[in-house]
Order: structure tokens, then sequence, then C-alpha cells
């Protein structure tokens, strides 16, 4: 059996600086560019296109499968708060607090070469309650939306309109949310495995190659048009926030996965209106529930042109 990550020194609960590659810059929905394109990036008052978030995922799995093993794969959850953005060129390092006796659950974070907070969160393994988890915790904080204009459409318990079947194939293209194929990802991916390829995936302790974690969330967000939740558009949105949670894990890749997404929280602050999401994967065909995702899908409220004259019109402002 082959190792996931067989130049990673041990112990690291450190890991090193890495480049993160952009790969929306092309991204599309609803007919226009999203904010990793960096023109529409700079007119929201951005430097730059930013780096997607679960993309610093990878930097995470090398430290994690040091203290967790395989089970990592299996029954992690990684649980993040977005902090700051990263674009093209700058450099992040991963960190895990090492767990304190034998528990499972961990303190993680990432930085910028010069210190720039990059994302909070936790990671665990096994059957660890959700609620001690980063984003759990930060839904359960919220107070209810009582001024929502962009997502006012939008209900808490919603669930998607259509039966959703994915997967992900090396050489799949996957729409214009997300213009890259794995393959191409694993050509720049931060941190390369034998077990994300073809050739390597049979020395897995699977016998077959697993999707990495941060290409989970491009496979879950691939469809979403399909759950029809429909907010006032057009609009720019950004992920503020993610969990992703492998229940009888890895997953794989050319495996069919049926998905199933429900509203969970409705929040908003005073830059953005957030949809919070869970996405639930099953076995095709089955009843099998083997990963789940949760996601805070903030939208800019600068980004939609009648946003005030919307908010007048509800009577949020005068």
């Amino acid at each position: 059996m082959s190792a996931p990550f067989p130049d990673t020194p041990a112990p690291a609960l450190c890991g090193p600086l890495r480049k993160p590659h952009q790969m929306l810059a092309e991204q599309t929905y609803d007919g226009h560019l999203s904010i990793h394109d960096d023109k529409t990036a700079e007119d929201l008052g951005l430097r730059a296109g930013p780096i997607e978030g679960p993309t610093h995922f990878s930097q995470f799995d090398p430290l994690l499968v040091q203290l967790f093993g395989q089970a990592w794969f299996e029954s992690g959850c990684i649980s993040s708060h977005y902090q700051n953005m990263v674009v093209e060129g700058e450099e992040v390092r991963a960190f895990v607090q090492p767990p304190a006796g034998s528990e499972k659950l961990v303190r993680i974070w990432a930085e910028k070469k010069d210190g720039t907070p990059v994302l909070t969160g936790t990671a665990s393994i096994g059957e660890v309650s959700d609620t001690v988890h980063e984003i759990p915790q930060r839904i359960a904080k919220l107070r209810p939306a009582i001024g929502l204009v962009i997502n006012r459409d939008l209900k808490v318990g919603q669930r998607g309109a259509a039966k959703e079947t994915i997967a992900m194939g090396f050489d799949q293209h996957l729409g214009g949310h997300y213009p890259f194929t794995l393959a191409s990802k694993l050509k720049v991916i931060t941190e390369p495995s034998p077990w994300y390829t073809p050739e390597g995936g049979t020395a897995s302790p699977w016998g077959r190659a697993i999707i990495p974690i941060e290409m989970i969330s491009v496979l879950l967000g691939s469809t979403i048009d399909k759950a029809d939740f429909r907010a006032r558009r057009p609009a720019v949105g950004l992920f503020a926030g993610q969990q992703i949670r492998l229940l009888k894990g890895p997953l794989f890749v050319g495996q069919a996965y049926d998905l199933e997404r429900e509203i969970i929280a409705l929040s908003e602050s005073a830059r953005t209106e957030s949809c919070w999401m869970r996405t639930q994967v099953f076995e095709a065909g089955t009843r099998t529930l083997v990963a789940e995702m949760i996601l805070n899908s903030a939208t800019l409220k600068a980004s939609y042109a009648d946003y005030d004259k919307d908010a007048r019109e509800l009577g949020l402002v005068k």
C-alpha cells in the first residue's frame, strides 16, 4: 500500500508555505462572471479575483493524515470560517493544534506569509458531535434575519426542487460553475497524492482513486442550479464558511452519488446576505449517507443593483 503524502515530514503540525492556484477566473453563473474574475472583483472594491476558500483544505490533509491516519479520508470533518481572501501569487500556510490526549477534535487555521488570517475552524474524525464544530457553532449564534432583500424569497427548511445525481471523472467538465476538470486540478493541487490519481489510486487502501476533499466542494457545487434556490439576481456571491464531513468515505472518482439539499439558516451582515445550505450525499440509488456539506453562501449587497430600491419598497429603509 502506498503512502498518501510521502514527502511530508513527521511530526508536522505546521505545513509549508504554498501558492494555491486560481482555477475560477472563467467561472460563470446567471449569465455573468463571478467574484473570481479580476474585473468583477475590482468593481466590488477587491484587489483581484480571490481563490476559492475550499482550495485551502488540501493544505490540511497531510497534517490531519499524520494525526488520524487513513480515517481522515473515511470519517473526517473539516469546518471552516473564511476570514480573508487570498489572490494568485500569495503564500499560505496551514496549522493544526495537536489534540489533547486521545481527543478526535482539533483546532485548525491558515495564515498568509505575513501572518494575515485566512481561515479558522475545526477538524475531527469519527463520531464527534456536530455541535462542537466551527460552522454549527456559528449557526447557533445567528439572530433571525428580518431585513432580507436578495434572499427574501428563500425559506429555512426549503428543500431542493429536483433530484441530483452526480459523478466526477478525471476528464469530466462540470459546467460553468467549475470550468476545469479533476485532471487539471491535480496538476496544480497544493498537496499532490498518488491516491488521487488513476495510476496510484489502485494502491490506496480502497483500491481506487479518491476525490480530494477540496474537490468534494466542486462536485457538490456543480449542479446547485437544479436545487432552484432562487435569490434576487443578478448578484455576486462568495463562500463565507464551509463544512465537509465524511461519514462513509472517501468519495471515489467515477462513482455516482445522489444529492439532497436543504436551507438550514438565513442571515445577514452589513455587507452580505447569507444562505446556509446543507447538502447530503448518498450512494446513488440507495439511502446510504456517505457525506454532507454545510455551505454559507454569502451574496454581496453592493453587487445587486436594485438593493436600495427593493429595500425601500419592502419598508426596510426610509
